[in-house]
């Protein structure tokens, strides 16, 4: 058995860690344990050519308990989950799904067609296509090689 020396500079440093990580917890991120650990309700979003898709988790949310806007280039998803109401608080031994209200808000490029878009609900994971203007829509432009033109030319 080693004898290690005692110092107390190290217990008050990882005290002081440990309220940093409690403050931050509770007051800065307060709703970490909500959906994800950052917080928020987790999303996919990516883009193809024609289209922007954004697919979000919403385990245990109703279609009716949702409300998704696009106001310029800001997707914003809100809705609200219901807890059980026959079980009361005290009866819990554990409790880790959270019921309430949640939002999220996302950037989204410029030159989508809002009114088109189209919105599924599977299994838990909603699913939004919102398909591209024409104007922003990648265009091929194909390439000629000035030599082949001079050589066809003659």
């Amino acid at each position: 058995m080693a004898i290690v020396r005692w110092e107390p500079f190290r217990e008050i440093m990882s005290l002081r860690q440990a309220m940093d990580r409690l403050f931050e917890e509770s007051f800065i991120r307060p709703t970490r344990f909500f959906l994800g650990e950052d917080g928020a309700i987790p999303l996919d979003v990516y883009e193809t050519p024609d289209q922007v898709v954004v697919k979000a988790s919403l385990p245990g949310v109703k279609p009716g308990e949702m409300d998704i806007t696009l106001t310029g280039d800001t997707l914003t998803i809100k809705g609200e989950t219901k807890g059980e109401r026959e079980v009361k608080r005290d009866d819990y031994l554990l409790q880790e799904h959270r019921y309430g209200k949640f939002a999220r808000s996302v950037s989204l490029p410029e030159g989508l067609q809002g009114e088109k878009a189209e919105a599924t609900f599977e299994s838990g994971i909603l699913t939004l296509t919102i398909p591209k203007a024409e104007e922003v829509k990648p265009k091929t432009i194909k390439v000629k090689a000035v030599a082949e033109e001079k050589a066809e030319a003659k």
